[in-house]
């Protein structure tokens, strides 16, 4: 009970950061970000000086220390922050954030002042320098606000999307498995009793966590109950080859990849011969990069089926929608062997720290 609320608040925890509008600032992309930005600031505010006979280099230097603090200290103090502004609204947010870089560029201008940095330093330059820093972290939130909206639309497009893409294979699937299991009702009733009780199990797997990615566990799982459904049928005419050790049990892989892959195999491989024949499935992850073969034992020139193509092609726009063109389906045949091979560049969920 305790172990099921704790998962529970810390899903919503994570969801909450996914909403969350402000990045994460201490990341190496978005530092180097916000100190370009910082010295264009800094190089337009120098050559909005009146121009004199040689350029003040000296000017420039402190002018980007002063602003180049400031915007690492402010992106310092919001990702520590970070945690605790979840919890309040997108107004407060800004309104705090905003506070903080304000707050900031008053203590810096003060320590400028202090050390005379500036010839003649008073209220207006106090009051300049907190409206210059006011403006610019409003215009930037505000940008990072927007592209979180953009981001979030953009993420429920293709999850959309991909639900879609799983949803043109769960029938096919369906109807595949009840095919088997009513050939099975003659020959052995027990056995197709057995069956019907498997692919309950089966779809109540493939349903109980909707997304656009399962881990590699879970989906060798729903396979591999799959698989146990066409034995009954097959017999010893399917045999299988598994080449998977060394593949993480938290790897990401899109919802239905394998098991349709080893449908195909099944349908065009294995039951059009009368001796059956080796089903191999191999997979590894090395260098950041997921490697799943299937292949089987086929004929030369076999007519391949309309419903293969588009199983096939259905995995590959999954593939490209949710990795990007690093994603590749291969399909070879030769020697009477027909192999598809995938890859994607993937991280491990544990690294991300992101469940499911």
């Amino acid at each position: 009970m305790a172990s099921r609320l704790m998962n529970k608040t810390r899903q919503e925890h994570q969801a909450r950061a996914d909403r969350f509008f402000l990045p994460h600032l201490c990341t190496g992309e978005t530092v180097l970000m916000l100190v370009l930005l910082a010295e264009l600031l800094v190089i337009a505010l120098v050559l909005v000086e009146p121009m004199t006979a040689g350029f003040n280099w000296g000017k420039l230097a402190l002018c980007s220390l002063f602003v180049q603090w400031i915007v690492l200290l402010s992106a310092a103090l919001l990702c520590l922050l970070r945690p605790c502004l979840l919890h309040l609204t997108t107004v407060w947010v800004s309104f705090y954030c905003s506070l903080l870089v304000v707050l900031l560029t008053l203590v810096f201008t003060a320590l400028a002042d202090y050390f005379r940095f500036y010839e003649q330093a008073g209220f207006e330059l106090y009051l300049r320098h907190a409206l210059i820093s006011l403006i610019l972290s409003g215009l930037l939130l505000r940008y990072f606000y927007l592209q979180s909206q953009w981001q979030r639309q953009q993420q429920a497009e293709l999850n959309a999307r991909i639900e879609a893409l799983q949803a043109r294979i769960k029938p096919h699937f369906l109807f595949n498995c009840l095919n088997s299991i009513a050939s099975l009702i003659s020959i052995d009733p027990s056995k197709a009793e057995q069956a019907v009780i498997d692919l309950s199990d089966l779809f109540r797997a493939s349903l109980a966590a909707p997304g656009t990615l399962t881990t590699w566990a879970e989906e060798l799982a729903l396979s591999k109950r799959y698989l146990s459904i066409e034995q009954y049928r097959l017999g010893e005419r399917l045999q299988l080859d598994w080449q998977i050790d060394g593949v993480p049990d938290d790897l990401p892989i899109p919802r239905l990849t394998l098991q349709p892959l080893l449908e195909n195999a099944l349908i065009h491989g294995i039951q059009p011969r009368i001796d059956g024949g080796l089903v191999r499935v191999k997979a590894s992850f090395c260098g950041g990069e997921f490697c799943l073969c299937v292949s089987n034992p086929c004929r030369l020139q076999a007519p391949t089926s309309a419903g293969s193509g588009q199983a096939l092609r259905n995995i590959k726009s999954r593939l490209l929608a949710l990795f990007g063109v690093a994603a590749s389906l291969t399909v070879q045949q030769q020697d009477e062997s027909y192999q598809v091979c995938l890859r994607y560049p993937c991280k491990l969920l544990s690294r991300q720290g992101k469940p499911v």
